[in-house]
C-alpha cells in the first residue's frame, strides 16, 4: 500500500449514500449489519478508496466498484459464490481470474459485473471477491476460457492494508 495515504470521517449524509449505495448492490439491509449510526471513515491512496465502518475496514472501491473486504463476514455471506478445485487455489491466491475449468460450483443468481465470493472447494473458506463475467444462467454453460475476474484476493495490497489496521 502507498504512503500517501489520506484518511478523514465522512459526514453523516455521506456515509449514509454509500452504506445504501453498499446495501442495495448486495441486497441485504445495511440498518441491520452496521447498526443505526455507525461511523465512517475513508482511507484513500492514488488508485483506491478503503472504507472502515466502526473503526473496521470493510469496503473497497477500486475502479468505481464498490465491493467488501475479505474479512466482512457477515456480509460475505451475501454474496453468490464460485466454488474452486484445489488447483486453482494458489492461482486465485496470486491474483489469477477464475477459469471455467476450475470451477466445481456456482451458487446464487446474479447478472454481469456483479461480485462474487470465491471459496475453495476443501475447506469453504474465502479466496477472493471477483466480478462476474457473465450472469448466472449463463456461466453454468461455459466450459472453457475466463469468467470471473479476480480483484481482491488473500495476499493482495487490500488485503495487507487491512491486516495491518
Amino acid at each position: 500500500m502507498p504512503k500517501s495515504l489520506r484518511r478523514r470521517s465522512l459526514r453523516e449524509k455521506e456515509a449514509k449514500q454509500l452504506l445504501l449505495e453498499f446495501s442495495r448492490n448486495l441486497r441485504f439491509d445495511a440498518e441491520k449489519i452496521f447498526g443505526l449510526d455507525p461511523r465512517v471513515e475513508i482511507v484513500e491512496t492514488h488508485d483506491l478508496e478503503v472504507f472502515l465502518v466502526n473503526g473496521k475496514p470493510m469496503m473497497v472501491r477500486f475502479n468505481n466498484v464498490l465491493f467488501p473486504t475479505l474479512i466482512f463476514d457477515k456480509v460475505l455471506s451475501f454474496l453468490p459464490q464460485i466454488v474452486v478445485d484445489m488447483g486453482a487455489v494458489p492461482h486465485v491466491c496470486n491474483g489469477a481470474d477464475i477459469m471455467a475449468p476450475g470451477v466445481r460450483r456456482i451458487t446464487g443468481k446474479f447478472k454481469e459485473s456483479d461480485p462474487l465470493l470465491i471459496i475453495d472447494e476443501r475447506h469453504g473458506k474465502p479466496l477472493a471477491i471477483g466480478l462476474a463475467l457473465f450472469n448466472s444462467h449463463s456461466m453454468t454453460e461455459i466450459e472453457h476460457g475466463k469468467i470471473v475476474k479476480n480483484i481482491h484476493y488473500i495476499g493482495d495490497k487490500i488485503w495487507k492494508f487491512i491486516k495491518d489496521q
